[in-house]
């Protein structure tokens, strides 16, 4: 807490008081950059018989610092026998009185001091008083994010790429009602023959095609008698395996026939009836969520005489059948493959293998490389403009990364990953609204909490910065748990951190600071300095560090 002494200067006699110390008290008493601002209240007293009843006092307060100063909008008091529109100090009683000041932070302003400006007038004449001091310096540990903004791993877009995929291969075998045999015109129908095919194919295809099974599930539809029902579906399945395994033999492929039959297929009648523009379709679907009892669902839809003959003409017909379906895997090509491919012909690569491919080399170099000839081959597809922005940011090339993702942005204006990452950069440039409604535009990208964090911290939401990193460990996380005062998580947060640079030092030595362990303080400012030699200086100003000048000295 930092005393202040405001003049009460000239009576009717025009004698002058001296100046006091200690009218005035400031909150925060060690002053705080937040959300790029420096706020500060001060509180104070006038005494009784203090303020002169002719006087007008006119208050600045101004933060000086090295190479300038910031002032804040001035506050007037005035006399009893003063007429104005100011505050009026009780010369008898005294008067309490509260002034708040902001401050636009900039780095400078973290060795400074705050001074109010006093200005006396009595009647036509006014006299400069000297500047009074209140506070010391300002603790702008929050501002660090430009830093901690900066060594953020940038939103990748990732490649879609799958060796194996899994794929299936469906067709039906109709049935007419009440039957289970296989008729001749359904072997000629396109469904069967492209069924049979695909067996050709697997077979004659062992490199890209592998078969996994094959599946028959066979249905009746739910009209009639359930027993019946139960019968007809069993007798389906029957008549639908002996024609797999019968093309299993004729095309020499060997593997696992999966069956299962369904007596009476409401699931399938839903599904159907749902899609469908039959009449009164709702009530159908109604009467389905009522009963669960088939005989009773069975019984309330044939009453509704208006649509059931569209029912037996349009939807029942399609669930007397057996599905055969054939499971397999699509195989892509190895690692090595796609490499080859990208060395000989590029051409030949899928967007997602061209992207897929740059995560195959450690180079990034090569991965620029990869990333460019995806961009003349795909020029429409974001990713690759995105991830050269990725390597761009990482090395601290701005200008080209700013070029790439506005590239990005004219291919996919939603991209998530270059939204996050141009919010990134509007928060390296202290543009906090910007990289606000970047960063919501790329709130699906998978890196996006990490720069949503960073913009936290640098608009004062310690707490929700915290919450929003989790058990994450990079310095913009222990930041975020060290302006949330959450000392011990900050800790093992740094300690976790498997690259630990410059910062994370630093950022260890402010916690030994915070929780007054001298000896955490030099060992950490030591080993920061040592990686980053303009930290020493930043240290020398710091408010964090003011009690360990011997610490700084031996530097």
């Amino acid at each position: 807490m930092v005393a202040v002494a405001l003049v009460a200067l000239c009576s009717c006699s025009n004698k002058m008081n001296q100046l006091a110390a200690d009218y005035f008290t400031v909150s925060p008493e060690v002053l705080e950059a937040v959300n790029g601002e420096v706020p500060v209240t001060m509180h104070g007293t006038f005494p009784a018989k203090f303020f002169a009843k002719k006087a007008v006092l006119t208050v600045t307060p101004v933060l000086k610092y090295e190479g300038g100063e910031a002032t804040s909008e001035p506050y007037t008091f005035q006399g009893e026998k003063v007429e104005g529109n100011n505050q009026t100090i009780s010369y008898k009683n005294g008067s309490n009185v509260t002034m708040k000041a902001n401050y636009d932070y900039i780095p400078a302003m973290a060795k400074s001091e705050l001074y109010l400006r006093p200005v006396l007038r009595v009647g036509s004449k006014s006299k400069s008083l000297p500047d009074v001091k209140v506070a010391d310096g300002v603790l702008a540990t929050g501002e660090l994010y430009l830093a901690t903004a900066a060594s953020t791993k940038p939103a990748y877009a990732e490649d879609a790429f799958q060796r194996i995929i899994e794929q299936a291969k469906q067709a039906n075998i109709m049935f007419l009602i009440q039957q289970a045999n296989l008729r001749s015109s359904e072997l000629k129908s396109a469904d069967i023959k492209a069924f049979t095919e695909k067996l050709k194919e697997i077979k004659a295809d062992t490199k890209n095609l592998a078969l996994e099974n094959v599946e028959v599930s066979a249905y009746a539809s739910p009209d009639g008698d359930v027993s019946l029902n139960d019968r007809l579906a069993q007798n389906r399945q029957k008549t639908a395996v002996s024609y797999v395994n019968e093309q299993l033999k004729k095309t020499k492929v060997s593997t696992d026939v999966d069956t299962k039959y369904t007596a009476e297929d409401w699931e399938g009648f839903q599904e159907l009836v749902s899609a469908s523009n039959i009449e009164d379709k709702d009530l159908i679907l109604r009467v389905l969520s009522m009963y669960k009892d088939p005989e009773t669902r069975e019984r309330e839809i044939k009453n509704i005489s208006s649509v059931y003959s569209d029912l037996a003409d349009e939807i029942l017909p399609q669930l007397r059948r057996a599905r055969l379906t054939i499971n397999y895997q699509l195989i892509g090509r190895s690692d090595d493959e796609i490499l080859d491919a990208y060395k000989a012909t590029p051409s030949v690569l899928s967007v997602d293998e061209l992207l897929y491919a740059a995560t195959l080399v450690n180079d990034n170099a090569k991965k620029e490389e990869i990333y460019k000839k995806t961009i003349d081959l795909y020029p429409n597809d974001y990713r690759a403009y995105n991830n050269i922005a990725q390597l761009a940011y990482q090395k601290g090339d701005y200008d080209t990364a700013k070029t790439y993702l506005e590239k990005a942005i004219k291919a996919n204006p939603n991209a998530a990953e270059a939204n996050t990452n141009l919010g990134l950069m509007e928060l390296l440039k202290g543009n906090r609204a910007e990289a606000e409604a970047y960063l919501a535009k790329g709130a699906d990208a998978v890196d996006n909490a990490a720069a949503l964090g960073n913009l936290y911290i640098a608009q004062g939401q310690y707490a929700r910065a915290a919450s929003t990193f989790g058990d994450t460990k990079s310095n913009a996380a222990a930041l975020a748990q060290i302006m949330a005062k959450d000392y011990t998580k900050a800790k093992s947060t740094l300690n976790d951190i498997e690259a630990a640079d410059a910062y994370t030092y630093y950022l260890k030595a402010i916690l030994g600071a915070r929780t007054n362990k001298a000896n955490e303080v030099a060992e950490n400012l030591a080993k920061a300095v040592a990686l980053d030699r303009t930290l020493l200086e930043k240290a020398k100003k710091d408010v964090e560090f003011v009690k360990y000048a011997a610490a700084l000295a031996k530097l």
